[in-house]
């Protein structure tokens, strides 16, 4: 019980605004960080259930230390989460190997979280983030492009998180052939290395030729890409509408990934493990079921078997029997006990 009192305040800290002097003063943050010491080596651990989720957002979320941590979420709940270097295929194969695969997946647009999907969750839907969408564009051409290809495309990406019904998604997917029949010559323009009066920094020395408008180009395959794999509005599928998926992953990334970047940054200064311990038991806390009691459990380290310092009852019959002595008796209620009796 005075473990799990000591796990309770400690919890209440870490995952809370207060700082320890706040708990009493520096005594007693000294105190604190003695009695809850132990608190670090528990490594609280989300149970996998094997349930099916209709929806699963998913995103990481990288520290400062070099590690990420990759989360799954369904409608604000946390149900996994996978420590990493970087999000790789790898990475995500291994936090999708231990849940079943959803209906919908809402996701980001990297690399190697797609690579996973195709490979573990070959039968989800996938659904772009939109507000992604928007910034993957706005990295190319930006928001003040002086060419009205450019002024265009930033245009559509724009217009991306204003759909809502099948029918604004028909018009965008119009606007967007417009765009095409307009200004798709210029993303196959290139422009060779003999004839350039001015090499581009990003060129490589060897390099014979590039395209001429290769922003333009590449903020025009970030809309294409996500066209082509089903993947823009897959939220107003009229077969998935009585799930009502999002077509963001703000959930995640303000339920989730603000919380812990500000709970690091509350108490900041703490060392690289502890860090990953207090991201551990923040999400393990938003699961589905926490209960800090089993996690103690499972670290709790074997009763320690106490000796009975009375002395032992002679054999002999013929022995005297000793009429008081130094020895304890549980008659007299002096044996020996364990814990403090009584504590709440």
């Amino acid at each position: 019980m005075t473990r799990k009192a000591q796990l309770d305040q400690f919890l209440t800290w870490i995952t809370g605004k207060a700082s320890q002097a706040d708990l009493g003063g520096a005594s007693a943050a000294r105190q604190f960080r003695r009695t809850t010491a132990w608190c670090w080596a528990l490594r609280p651990v989300i149970p996998v259930t094997g349930a099916v989720y209709d929806v699963l957002q998913i995103d990481g979320f990288n520290l400062r230390t070099g590690w990420c941590v990759l989360v799954a979420t369904h409608r604000g709940t946390v149900v996994a989460f996978q420590w990493c270097s970087r999000e790789s295929a790898a990475a995500w194969g291994a936090l999708m190997q231990r849940l079943p695969a959803p209906l919908v997946v809402v996701c980001d647009g990297g690399s190697g979280m797609h690579a996973a999907l195709n490979t573990h969750w070959p039968t989800a839907q996938v659904q772009r983030c939109l507000v992604h969408l928007q910034r993957n564009v706005r990295k190319h051409v930006t928001t003040r492009s002086k060419t009205p290809a450019g002024q265009g495309l930033w245009g559509l990406a724009l217009k991306l998180t204003r759909v809502k019904t099948v029918t604004g998604g028909e018009e965008w997917a119009q606007l967007f052939l417009a765009w095409e029949n307009s200004f798709l010559h210029l993303t196959k323009e290139r422009t060779y290395r003999k004839h350039a009066a001015e090499v581009p920094s990003w060129a490589r020395p060897n390099q014979t030729w590039w395209y001429t408008h290769q922003r333009l180009r590449s903020g025009y395959q970030v809309l294409q890409r996500a066209i082509q794999g089903g993947h823009l509005f897959t939220f107003l599928s009229p077969q998935l509408a009585h799930l009502n998926v999002p077509s963001t992953t703000n959930e995640i990334e303000g339920g989730t990934n603000s919380q812990m970047r500000l709970l690091l940054r509350l108490h900041r200064g703490m060392p690289e493990e502890h860090q990953r311990r207090a991201i551990e038991w923040w999400l393990y806390l938003h699961s589905e079921f926490p209960n800090p009691a089993v996690i103690l459990k499972e670290h709790q380290p074997e009763k320690r078997q106490h000796t009975n310092t009375a002395q032992p009852e002679s054999k002999d019959p013929a022995a005297p029997v000793s009429l008081y002595d130094t020895g304890l008796d549980a008659n007299e209620g002096l044996w020996t006990r364990s814990g403090w009796a009584g504590r709440p």
